[in-house]
């Protein structure tokens, strides 16, 4: 049962579309849904020849491209093949995923708590986020990863003790604590912990100020408001860009192949600096990332459209109920034409 006003209904539905004057359309929509509100009407989009030259000219170049790729012996496909499942690679694929949860899980951390210091009414916690977030979004990320793997240069030993007391609780070499593992991912986890922050701060303040204080009125508390009406709502703001920050690390994380950390990039470069096999390996490597960022791009889709279930008042399909129904109309529109053949 459908709890959307009809009203709202009516004014989608242009009432010279609707045969029956203003009173059919009122009719129609209060026995249809939204949804078939919605896809009832279509408008006839008007052709023009220029649509004709462009399809042409896509399709020719799509075709032009498949030939190339299917004649070019220099594509080396039976090498593609070999390594695509390869060890070497796989190990590489899991280092990069291993990375990329590592930035995103620490880096979506960093950000909420600087994001909430920089709302703060204490000004010495507002300025250190401002400068936190100015200095790692200022500066570029392989220098920040360059910088982390040459600290010992810096700080030859790393200790913890009492500042100003010359006491000392323990202390280690650091070439032996900042390995390329570490370096990679406190680089990568400060530089998107800086970017996370400007997310998830520009999602709370596109909550309206009236929800707050109509939730102060009814005697909630802070940590309530947030969880029961804050946060949904910013959610909706934040989710695309933070599946947009995911792919961009993933891909991101390539950069710290300059510190010989074993990623995906890295391994293909292992093999092909032996083999002289280059553009079959950066295909290999290319092909991964199009499949780890197709799967992201299918998870950010379903995760958006659960948090704008409040805000339509009907969902779009999803790609499976999209294909059932494309299913089911040409199952129908078979039956009709046979229909229509045996004269029925």
């Amino acid at each position: 049962m459908s709890n959307t006003d009809p009203s709202l209904v009516s004014s989608h539905v242009p009432t010279a579309l609707t045969a029956g004057g203003p009173e059919a359309t009122m009719r129609d929509s209060e026995s249809s849904t939204p949804t078939d509100a919605a896809s009832d009407v279509r408008l006839p989009h008007r052709q023009h020849p220029g649509w004709w030259l462009a399809i042409i000219a896509v399709l020719g170049l799509a075709a032009a491209g498949v030939n190339v790729a299917a004649t070019n012996p220099n594509m080396q496909w039976d090498v593609f093949a070999r390594y695509f499942f390869s060890g070497a690679i796989l190990q590489g694929l899991g280092m990069t995923l291993w990375l990329t949860l590592i930035a995103m899980v620490a880096g979506t951390a960093i950000g909420v708590i600087t994001a909430v210091m920089r709302q703060s009414p204490v000004k010495v916690l507002a300025s250190a986020a401002w400068l936190y977030t100015w200095f790692f979004r200022g500066t570029p990320l392989l220098v920040q990863i360059i910088f982390w793997y040459n600290l010992a240069i810096l700080f030859p030993t790393l200790e913890l003790g009492i500042p100003f007391t010359g006491l000392t609780l323990w202390s280690g070499a650091t070439n032996s604590l900042i390995t390329p593992f570490v370096a990679a991912s406190l680089a990568l986890s400060l530089n998107e912990g800086a970017y996370m922050a400007e997310i998830v701060r520009g999602g709370l303040q596109s909550v309206d100020q009236g929800q707050e204080e109509a939730a102060t009125a009814l005697g909630m508390t802070r940590m309530k408001m947030l969880r029961r009406i804050v946060i949904p709502q910013a959610m909706r703001v934040i989710v695309p860009p933070f599946g947009n920050e995911v792919i961009s690390m993933l891909k991101s994380s390539s950069l710290v192949s300059v510190i010989a950390m074993a990623e995906l990039l890295y391994s293909a470069q292992l093999i092909y600096q032996q083999s002289y096999e280059t553009i079959p390996l950066l295909m290999v490597a290319s092909l991964w990332y199009l499949v780890l960022v197709t799967v992201l791009s299918a998870i950010q889709y379903y995760v958006e459209r659960r948090f704008s279930r409040g805000s339509k008042r009907a969902l779009p399909p999803t790609p499976a109920q999209r294909l059932t129904t494309w299913v089911r109309n040409t199952s129908l529109a078979g039956r009709r034409a046979g229909a229509l053949g045996r004269g029925v």
